[in-house]
């Protein structure tokens, strides 16, 4: 469930196919993002999800979707 809302998010900022987003996509590698584009995209992650805002540390370590997706699982399991 949070995996394909997260495809869906990225399809929707990266112009891609849903069904092209695997959890080993980079961001970097695979769609050429700066730092601006992964906040954007966090941005969208926290609203879908009701995260709050996250942490600027947190930013640095996301690479893949799968670094966001244990993201928000991590997040999600605080509550």
């Amino acid at each position: 469930m949070i995996f394909d809302k997260l495809c869906e998010l990225v399809a929707d900022q990266f112009g891609v196919d849903p069904e092209e987003v695997t959890m080993e996509t980079s961001f970097v590698d695979d769609y050429n993002a700066d730092s601006i584009d992964i906040v954007e995209l966090m941005m969208a992650v926290e609203e879908e999800f009701h995260l709050g805002e996250v942490e600027e540390n947190a930013l640095e370590n996301i690479k893949t979707i799968g670094d966001v997706v244990e993201y928000i699982q991590a997040r999600v399991d605080e509550d």
